[in-house]
């Protein structure tokens, strides 16, 4: 009797263990991926603490080590902003914690309004790719990347960007990002990425001081106008002008998806420049 007794505990407490371990998953189903994410910060915040730093190279030894008082964390200084091109806030968050999809954001804002953060902002995520803003061909390594669960092809939802808005504010003042530096992935890779989509209410985001616009009441063209060279001003990568133009009119023009230079295009360019 006693043995059946202590068999039937260890079942039920093995029953427990189990019954809490499942639990615990459909709480947090990343608990996985978030034990990752702590594992690689630790191993970073090693190489950071090493005195003298192993850089490649000749490594003075530690009695030549002089340590400044003078420095702080690298900062974000451009936000980017893209639709996911994927169906749902779920499919986007397994997607960005799967190490063999090699790609990644700062955060995520559902349809219904929610922020998922995903990484700190002070880490490089893997979401501008082969891109280029003026001369900086690096976006990576100063920007921070959200992501609004949308496919591209429908409106985005008015919690959704309320959120984004909030969230902007946040980041632009704690890290002072300049008015000009709220830009589209599609800004800063024409050629590759059509993201966030013409829907994306870009003079909403201006009005709250995210990103720049051009002026209700627009000016003539001076005569010596050069579009091509005025869109290199703002920032965009021109080499393959046309993809360039494409972009700047889903972002400023998103009505007029021609591929020309049309006067109106050039005085909204016109506009623009006075303010970079």
């Amino acid at each position: 009797m006693k043995a059946t007794k202590i068999h039937f505990l260890s079942y039920f407490c093995f029953a427990i263990a189990v019954t809490l371990f499942f639990a615990g998953c459909a709480v947090n189903p990343y608990a996985i991926t978030n034990r990752s994410y702590k594992t690689q910060a630790k191993e970073y915040a090693k190489i950071i603490g090493q005195i003298p730093p192993a850089t490649a190279g000749e490594i003075p030894d530690k009695k030549s080590w002089v340590g400044t008082t003078n420095f702080n964390l690298r900062k974000p200084n451009y936000v980017i902003i893209h639709h996911t091109a994927q169906n749902s806030a779920e499919q986007t968050l397994k997607t960005f914690t799967l190490p063999r999809t090699q790609v990644s954001a700062h955060y995520l804002i559902g349809k219904d309004g929610k922020v998922y953060h995903m990484l700190n902002d002070y880490l490089r995520a893997w979401q501008a790719g082969n891109s280029r803003w003026g001369s900086n061909t690096d976006i990576n390594s100063n920007s921070i990347g959200i992501e609004l669960d949308n496919n591209g092809f429908v409106p985005f939802t008015e919690p959704q960007i309320n959120s984004l808005l909030l969230l902007l504010a946040t980041l632009k003042k704690a890290y002072n990002i300049p008015t000009a530096n709220f830009i589209g992935h599609a800004d800063i890779a024409p050629t590759r990425k059509n993201d966030p989509s013409k829907y994306f209410p870009w003079k909403t985001l201006a009005e709250h001081g995210f990103g720049n616009w051009y002026d209700p009441i627009l000016d003539t063209i001076p005569s010596n106008f050069n579009a091509l060279q005025t869109m290199r001003i703002i920032g965009y990568d021109t080499r393959d002008s046309t993809a360039a133009l494409v972009a700047f009119k889903r972002h400023f023009t998103p009505q007029d998806s021609t591929r020309l230079m049309t006067d109106s295009a050039r005085m909204i360019l016109n506009s623009l420049v006075k303010k970079y």
